[in-house]
């Protein structure tokens, strides 16, 4: 016997073959070509729908109530911002240079004026309260007067066309 063996490690335990490698891996998909082919074939990209849809009738229920909403909002918006406005104006002195100047215009035999007696804060926001109840009252009925008589239109033109797409 001889003291060489063939298969033998520089460990000392026997040499295992290790298998051949395959000549293509799995799942790249080479052909003998050469060409590159995915395992799994991505999903064709779907095209983007398109709905033309037509706007014949508009419910005259729900635009009073939308606009009564919408509105109210406006009125409260229009409250809020003349109770800011006068307070920035009081804030800044302008009323105090407004009777100034009206005092030097009138003269001194006028007795002075006082713009924050013709126009309080009370009478200011009054206003604007009267201002934005009339505001709620007639959009409402406009927008409600609209939604009917778009509804009148329609029925003879065919309605509003909306093209409507996916993307």
């Amino acid at each position: 016997m001889s003291s060489t063996n063939s298969n033998a490690r520089p460990g000392g335990g026997p040499r295992v073959k290790t298998p051949a490698r395959p000549a293509q891996r799995p799942g790249t998909g080479q052909s003998a070509s050469g060409n590159r082919q995915p395992l799994v074939k991505p999903a064709p990209k779907a095209k983007a729908r398109k709905a033309r849809l037509l706007v014949s009738k508009i419910d005259p229920w729900s635009v009073l109530k939308m606009s009564f909403l919408l509105s109210v909002a406006l009125g409260v918006v229009t409250v809020v911002a003349a109770i800011v406005l006068w307070t920035v104006l009081d804030l800044t002195g302008i009323f105090d240079r407004v009777n100034d100047l009206l005092g030097e215009i009138a003269g001194s035999e006028s007795g002075g004026f006082d713009l924050r007696e013709l126009a309080s804060l009370g009478q200011v926001v009054s206003f604007a309260t009267i201002i934005a109840v009339v505001n709620v009252l007639l959009l409402t009925a406009l927008s409600m007067l609209s939604a009917v008589l778009y509804n009148i239109a329609s029925t003879l033109v065919g309605g509003i066309g909306v093209t409507l797409t996916d993307d």
